[in-house]
């Protein structure tokens, strides 16, 4: 058997873990799973492990020396919008000037790229959004990630993929960063009142979901770019009623507001979401309905559920 070696940055992040657990159950695939950390935050399973800084050029250039690997799933990225605002060296570096980096590395070794990015790339007035949507992006995380695009479009390789998606949501392990969903289980399961935009809009992806779809992707060999999302267009207030709906909260602990109730917020789209159905037809992707992805959340953290 032809083993495709496959090298996963990020992995110590939601995405990343989802994705090296579902390669590394599958014979075809030899995954390198790396992060910035000296060890894994998972149960590495039948993967091996290795520290990398991607906004390190030499120590890309050494892991691709001795992995040499067949495909480089980019999952690495900084991805904390406010966070990006108020360091925005760190984020170019991270979300820009490495994809660059990354995508040289790839050329020279002739190792196929994939780069997963955000619906942040659109300003939201249009949405939901297919590939062949032109992008706009209202803050330094959006635009920081659109220059990571174009950074792997203008290095001359001929075999890579961009894989967006928006908003995603689900389990891993020793996570940095929660995700909206987890938070919001948190706070209404405390009692805590939160206070939940209705006037931005998205198609919640459950992370499992996603990783699949790039191993569908991994598998056929395509190229080019890919919207891979969930299906439902919601509000993110529509979202967290749906949250306790599920998990049996009590909604009046959600209070509605708009945008401009938070001040000196940093800008969102208002309305993004996919069209998946390049996915759909491509991939054969078919994306988790959101309860019951959020079914799946709940029962993870031991939190019954509408079930």
């Amino acid at each position: 058997m032809l083993y495709n070696r496959v090298l996963i940055t990020g992995a110590n992040g939601l995405l990343g873990q989802a994705l090296t657990r579902r390669l590394s159950q599958l014979p075809e695939y030899d995954v390198l799973a790396t992060a910035r950390d000296d060890t894994p935050r998972f149960d590495t399973g039948s993967c091996g492990y290795a520290p990398l800084d991607i906004t390190q050029p030499d120590d890309i250039a050494a892991l691709f020396e001795d992995f040499t690997p067949n495909v480089l799933v980019n999952c690495a990225a900084m991805t904390d919008v406010d966070g990006c605002t108020d360091a925005k060296d760190d984020c170019w570096a991270t979300n820009a000037t490495a994809v660059q980096h990354l995508a040289e590395a790839c050329r020279r070794h002739g190792t196929r790229l994939v780069q997963v990015s955000t619906d942040f790339v659109f300003d939201g007035e249009d949405g939901p959004y297919a590939e062949d949507a032109r992008p706009n992006p209202v803050n330094y995380y959006g635009r920081s990630k659109l220059a990571g695009e174009n950074a792997v479009r203008a290095s001359g390789l001929a075999n890579w993929a961009i894989v967006r998606t928006v908003l995603v949501y689900g389990t891993g392990t020793d996570l940095g960063r929660g995700t909206i969903v987890t938070w919001l289980m948190q706070k209404l399961a405390a009692g805590e009142p939160v206070h939940i935009v209705t006037d931005q809009w998205r198609t919640p992806t459950y992370v499992n979901d996603l990783a699949r779809g790039i191993e569908r992707l991994l598998h056929y060999e395509k190229t080019g770019v890919y919207h891979i999302s969930g299906r439902e267009l919601v509000s993110i207030y529509d979202l967290a009623t749906t949250v306790a709906d599920v998990c049996n909260y009590d909604p009046d602990f959600i209070t509605p507001v708009t945008s401009d109730y938070f001040e000196n917020a940093v800008p969102r789209p208002p309305r993004t979401g996919f069209i998946i159905l390049k996915a759909e037809t491509e991939l054969g992707y078919h994306p988790t309905p959101l309860r019951e992805g959020l079914r799946a959340v709940g029962s993870t953290l031991g939190i019954a559920s509408d079930s």
